[in-house]
């Protein structure tokens, strides 16, 4: 009988542990199908970039930058007619959206063509807030290819039709790291979209035109 027991306690730790590896390896199966290229994006209305680090003097991390050139190259080729820098605001001090705007603005983006997303803490916040602030039902979302398939599932999961255009430009230091993490996000992810909660902040409907 203890035997029988330990096996039964053994066997479900295994599956538990397997769980999020088996989740992600699922996510990036379904959703990696909905991945295209700036060339080949179709016409959409909004671009979505995701935040990422940015340096004390405003700065921005190697994967923004990239993510944020990305959605350019989207907005010159016509693909997209606004750009939604999504990211952290959290402090006076710390301002994603709007070092990502200024750079936009710097490489000739139109001001009136971005706009800033202040609430963007964390994915699942970023896709919350573009079907619920900003009205969003599709959206080309940008960022790099390991983040993409969890970005993709959490938007189509929220109500938003999304595809994805992956902003590799280069190899990234700490790629093994990103991608070890992906497997708790992912899980986590599975977790947020069922509980459903508000993002973070909320706030008024904002249009975007």
């Amino acid at each position: 009988m203890a035997r029988k027991g330990c096996l039964t306690v053994l066997a479900i730790a295994l599956v538990l542990g397997a769980t999020p590896f088996l989740w992600r390896e699922i996510v990036q199966r379904y959703y990696g199908r909905y991945i295209t290229t700036v060339e080949e994006a179709p016409r959409e209305q909004v671009a979505i970039v995701y935040g990422a680090a940015v340096y004390g003097n405003g700065r921005l991390s190697t994967v923004l930058r990239d993510r944020v050139e990305t959605a350019i190259a989207l907005y010159e080729r016509g693909a997209v007619d606004t750009i939604i820098m999504s990211g952290d605001n959290s402090s006076p001090d710390y301002n994603e959206p709007g070092a990502m705007m200024a750079y936009a603005i710097a490489r000739g983006v139109a001001e009136a063509d971005i706009q800033p997303d202040y609430g963007g803490f964390r994915t699942y916040d970023s896709c919350y807030r573009a079907r619920h602030i900003f009205g969003l039902e599709s959206a080309i979302l940008v960022t790099q290819a390991f983040h993409l398939p969890r970005a993709i599932f959490t938007c189509r999961a929220l109500g938003v039709d999304a595809i994805g255009v992956a902003a590799d430009q280069r190899p990234y230091r700490g790629a093994e790291w990103y991608e070890t993490r992906e497997t708790a996000a992912s899980f986590v992810a599975l977790v947020d979209v069922i509980r459903r909660q508000p993002a973070t902040v909320m706030g008024d409907p904002i249009v975007v035109e």
